[in-house]
């Protein structure tokens, strides 16, 4: 390339982001759209983790405050994200030749819904699944919290590529 293209690749990039063509966050969030509204994710899985949709929602929270120059607001946000936790399973894996456990998987399940007050055409009702897979020899106890860490980001960075990054 030469040295002239190469500045004015340079110089065309910030006019591309700041018309909506393009983020560096790989959204494509129209300029028109300046708030979002995360609703606090439900629990509805019939297996109990009493901090999980909390902490499911904190992270979608996150997720957006730190990739978007959305404006998080209470309600009636531009975007709107609200959901579920339908799946809290726990199933063996794999199977020892003495036919017991040596790895089981924890899976997450959430059904969302994604409003688009502005484009009703990108609106959205999905489930996303994400899981994290441990020893049999560790209780689920001791490793809960980190496996919960795991797929929370997983499912986290699925449901926004499937919303604003649009994947």
């Amino acid at each position: 390339m030469t040295r002239k293209a190469i500045l004015t690749l340079i110089l065309a990039l910030p006019l591309l982001a700041a018309c909506g063509i393009y983020s560096f966050s790989g959204t494509s969030i129209q300029p028109d759209v300046k708030t979002i509204t995360i609703n606090y994710f439900e629990y509805k899985a019939l297996r109990v983790n009493p901090s999980l949709a909390n902490d499911l929602t904190e992270a979608m929270r996150d997720k957006f405050r730190k990739l978007t120059r959305l404006e998080q607001v209470d309600e009636e946000g531009d975007l709107e994200i609200e959901g579920e936790i339908t799946g809290y399973d726990i199933k063996a894996t794999a199977v020892t030749a003495e036919e017991v456990a040596a790895q089981n998987r924890l899976t997450v399940t959430v059904k969302i819904t994604f409003t688009n007050r502005k484009y009703p055409e990108d609106d959205l009702e999905q489930s996303f699944s994400a899981y994290a897979d441990y020893d049999s020899t560790q209780s689920l106890d001791s490793v809960e919290a980190q496996l919960c860490d795991e797929i929370l980001e997983k499912l986290c960075e699925d449901i926004f590529n499937a919303t604003v990054a649009q994947w």
